[in-house]
Order: structure tokens, then sequence, then C-alpha cells
């Protein structure tokens, strides 16, 4: 899903953003993009039994006209045409409804904000273990993770940069991403993202003479 939101030309744009970023600066920008942080498969399903007991309770108070209906329609159904029908009709629902509850903007609609919230919260710190972001000689790491699906972004910097650059900055380069995304401009926000965290991240902590490129800089398209 993430490879259809940016292009190989759009990863190179950011892949040098970093560099340029990281000249600069002994810290280490990450960046990655993910289509979605969870499958959402068990909001999904509860939603579209929900939904397929509200069709099948308001069925039961049309009985009398389906059960007329079907009778007309199969010349004097027996009485069991009409619990098949019900039956039947009632898992098609189910069975649509999970289908279109895969689609993006419905799992927008129908997952609460704190659950989006927190998964793309987890799986960016997941991913800031195991990438080695957290890891860095000098503990100047910094991850900006972006999770398609969610429409959110979130921004995890290691215990060095903590001490020196309260998370309120962060927060700003998060919602200058975030206007991007909806305005359809992905690579170039993350683009200007990365450039705003190496200004930041040079005022306090300036290239070294003996730095080296820790982590890559190229950006990571996360399949899950």
């Amino acid at each position: 899903m993430a490879k259809t939101f940016i292009n190989e030309k759009e990863q190179e744009r950011i892949s040098v953003a970093v560099k340029e970023a990281e000249k600069s600066t002994s810290g280490e920008i990450a960046t990655a993009l993910i289509g979605e942080s969870s499958d959402y498969a068990l909001y999904e399903l509860v939603f579209s039994l929900c939904i397929g007991f509200v069709y099948f309770s308001s069925l039961l108070f049309f009985y009398p006209s389906v059960s007329v209906w079907l009778g007309n329609l199969f010349w004097d159904a027996p009485e069991w045409y009409v619990t098949a029908f019900y039956g039947i009709s009632t898992v098609l629902v189910v069975g649509l409804v999970y289908f279109f509850s895969n689609m993006s903007f419905v799992d927008r609609l129908i997952i609460p904000r704190k659950v989006l919230r927190e998964k793309v919260r987890n799986r960016a710190l997941r991913y800031f273990t195991e990438s080695g972001v957290y890891s860095t000689r000098d503990h100047t790491g910094i991850l900006i993770f972006v999770s398609l699906l969610e429409k959110r972004v979130e921004v995890l910097a290691d215990q060095g940069i903590s001490e020196k650059i309260p998370q309120n900055e962060w927060n700003e380069l998060v919602a200058a991403l975030s206007r991007a995304m909806r305005d359809g401009q992905l690579a170039g926000g993350l683009c200007a993202a990365v450039e705003s965290c190496g200004k930041k991240l040079s005022k306090h902590f300036p290239i070294k003479s003996d730095d080296s490129n820790e982590l890559s800089d190229s950006v990571d398209i996360l399949e899950s």
C-alpha cells in the first residue's frame, strides 16, 4: 500500500534530504512509511456482525410481507424458504459489509481514534527498536514514522535528543507533515520535515570530526 503513495523518484528525494540534513549534525535521521499499523480485522468483523444483526432484526418486522413476496416468487413457497432467505441474506450482508470495511476511509470511520493513535504509536515504537534508531553511538537517533491508513505521524527521539529538545518542537513538525499529507504532498512534506529536523539537531548536536553514518538514509517502506 505504501508504495502506491510514493514512487522511486520521491523516495530518492527523501534520501537526498536526509543526507543533506545530516551533513551538519551528528544526529541520525530515520524515515519510515507503512500502509497501516494494524490490520484491524477484529474491529471490521465486529462492525460487520453488528450491521448484520441490525439487518436481521429489521427483517423481523417485515416477516408477513417477506413471506407473501416469497410465496408469489416461488409459487406458494414453504415456510422454511423464509428462514433460508433470512439466513442467506444476512450472511451476504455481513460479507459485503466486511469487504467494504477493508477500505481505508471506512476503517477511519468505524475504528475509534484512540485505537488508531495507539496502534500507530506502538508500531512506531516497534520499528524504533527493530531498526536500531535507539542504539546510535550518542543516542541521537530520531525517527519520522508515517502510517498512511490512519493518516498519522509519529516522531520518536532517542534519549540524547529528548534531553535537549522538548517534545512540543517535534509536535510542530508532526502537524506540518500531517497537513502536507492531507494536501497530497507526502514526499514534499517528508523532505521538509527532514530538513526541519536537521536544523534543530545541528543546533544541539553539531557534526563531529569522526562522525559516521549509522542509519540508512533511505526511507524504509514497510509492508506490515
